[in-house]
């Protein structure tokens, strides 16, 4: 596999799409800031030398047996979202090909604030689900912990998370198993109470 230009990468039973490092956070938590791996992860590279073109995914896509995954999940060393339209257009050409796989995007959920519009409606019929990181239970510690570029960020995310409920059929919020129990269990009555959401707390994983 080409050194820093990893598009696609197996994990698990899934097989991951890596279209951008672009990202406007910066998390405490983020295996990007793991110097000892070079940006490795799973054994593979995934500091992009540049971006590949949708048809560059597209065709890195379809160069392994989608059989024989679970899901394909759109996600990589960055903020997916930056990529929307691009990744949109791949699914579509899959779709049109006949492809049939479970489809997922990680995101921090900030993609409608960064585009400058509600980009949920894009969702629909091409993703199963979507997972967004809630991270923490207040404003002012997510700003602490992601440093979002954004102002807003955090209210943002909450908002298109209860958007794209319209859109997708499953809808995931996060956090990682660094945060205080009790910050744990706000984080889950606000994905479950306030938004309505399937929560799941992630194990961080050091590289």
């Amino acid at each position: 596999m080409e050194k820093g230009f990893t598009i696609t990468y197996e994990y698990g039973d899934n097989l991951y799409v890596n279209p951008t490092n672009r990202c406007n956070f910066n998390c405490e938590f983020c295996l990007r800031h793991n110097q000892g791996s070079g940006g490795s992860i799973y054994t593979h590279n995934l500091w992009l030398k540049r971006e590949p073109t949708k048809e560059e995914i597209l065709a890195s896509i379809e160069s392994h047996d989608l059989s024989k995954y679970k899901q394909l999940v759109f996600v990589g060393f960055g903020e997916p979202s930056y990529r929307i339209e691009d990744i949109c257009w791949v699914i579509d050409q899959m779709k049109a090909k006949g492809e049939k796989i479970y489809t997922r995007m990680d995101t921090n959920g900030t993609g409608s604030l960064l585009h400058g519009r509600d980009i949920c409606p894009e969702f629909a019929g091409r993703f199963d689900m979507v997972s967004i990181s809630l991270n923490t239970d207040t404003a002012e510690k997510y700003d602490a912990l992601c440093h979002p570029v954004q102002e807003g960020a955090y209210e943002a995310m909450k908002a298109f998370a209860k958007e794209i409920q319209k859109y997708v059929p499953t809808v995931m919020m996060t956090v990682v198993d660094t945060i205080p129990k009790e910050e744990i269990e706000n984080c889950r009555k606000i994905c479950e109470d306030e938004i309505g959401a399937v929560y799941r707390v992630r194990e961080y994983i050091e590289d």
